[in-house]
């Protein structure tokens, strides 16, 4: 696997050269009249779904000819069911698109069996960070005073996709705290972890940025929800400082350092970061599948770079999706490496965790 990881930012770096012609110009691909399937593989409620929906329309005005850009859901098996999906697509046309999440990286990096899918077989043409909140309900948020000592005693029912996808953040977060979080698991996105929350059949919920600010916020607004912690984000220097979306939000690290028993060093620390680099300031990413022409990988990375580019883009998309970079190109490849990337002590900490809470055998 390491090897196969090695060797993704070759690669892609290969196959982001920008193409060129003998005479040496390069040419954009017409998509008048064409519509483009971009394929979100987890319910239309989550933070995914949120995240290419809002750049959606805006790749619609962007792209030659302005093809219509429809969002697809595929969901199952903790987003391997789509991933697996794409892998066996070819398109000669521009036409496919393919999002994937931290919940999709995560079963790549620790070998799950389910996963049939290579990223180094596929072209990222955009990549945008994120942040996570994790939140309580109204009764358990009246206890929260910054850590999560009065919390211990609870026991608290989550809303899981699965221990291999983006939920094992929060789930190795909430352990570290010394918290009794159940994981349910078998949702098929985020959006459903929130639904389950809102019903009152899970007493804690978290949210990746876009999915809180689309639908938690309301909640917290509403006093029927109470903010605990954000994963936080990263300085120049690989610190975890506030998320720039929650700068009044204490993250993980903060509640971590008040805890009694919690630690932000060692083993645990150590792979908890690990995971969340993996995770988030990389974790949302567009590619295009296998066998595409220069000429369109040209044409989507122009194109992204005129939606990043738009005089309104920082005001629309800190609404919709937060505060977080857009990497386009060169930077989408460098993001896909980072978000596919994971030192061996990281990984054999987790999969033995995995096991030993949960009963995940990755073999």
């Amino acid at each position: 696997m390491l090897k196969k990881i090695s060797s993704l930012l070759a690669a892609g770096t290969v196959a982001l050269t920008v193409g060129v012609e003998a005479n040496g110009e390069s040419h954009a691909v017409d998509m008048t009249g064409k519509t483009v399937e971009w394929t979100i593989p987890f319910s239309e409620t989550g933070g995914s779904a949120k995240w290419a929906n809002f750049f959606a329309p805006l790749l619609s005005e962007a792209l030659p000819g302005e093809p219509t850009v429809v969002v697809k859901f595929m969901p199952g098996a903790g987003s391997t069911k789509g991933a697996n999906w794409f892998q066996t697509q070819e398109d000669g046309y521009g036409t496919i698109l393919f999002g994937t999440s931290g919940s999709t990286q995560f079963p790549y990096l620790l070998g799950d069996p389910r996963v049939r899918y290579e990223y180094r077989d596929w072209t990222p043409v955009m990549a945008t960070g994120t942040g996570g909140v994790a939140y309580l309900n109204k009764e358990d948020g009246a206890k929260f005073d910054g850590s999560a000592n009065a919390l211990k005693d609870t026991r608290f029912i989550y809303g899981a996709q699965g221990a291999t996808s983006l939920d094992l953040v929060p789930l190795l977060a909430w352990e570290m705290l010394g918290m009794n979080v159940e994981p349910v698991f078998g949702i098929k996105g985020r959006g459903d972890g929130r639904l389950m929350f809102e019903r009152g059949e899970a007493n804690i919920d978290y949210q990746t940025s876009s999915g809180y600010l689309g639908g938690s916020l309301d909640m917290v607004e509403a006093g029927d929800a109470v903010p605990m912690m954000s994963w936080g984000a990263l300085d120049e220097d690989g610190n975890i400082v506030r998320d720039p979306t929650f700068p009044d939000m204490p993250t993980f690290k903060e509640v971590c350092e008040a805890t009694d028993g919690c630690e932000t060093s060692g083993p645990a620390w150590d792979a908890w970061k690990a995971f969340f680099v993996a995770g988030f300031p990389s974790q949302k990413i567009a590619f295009l599948p296998a066998g595409i022409s220069q000429a369109v990988v040209d044409t989507y990375v122009a194109a992204f770079e005129a939606v990043r580019s738009r005089p309104d883009f920082a005001e629309i998309s800190a609404k919709r999706v937060g505060k977080y970079p857009m990497f386009v190109g060169a930077g989408a490849v460098k993001a896909a490496k980072e978000a596919t990337t994971i030192s061996p002590d990281a990984k054999d900490f987790v999969v033995k965790w995995l096991s030993d809470a949960y009963g995940v055998e990755l073999k």
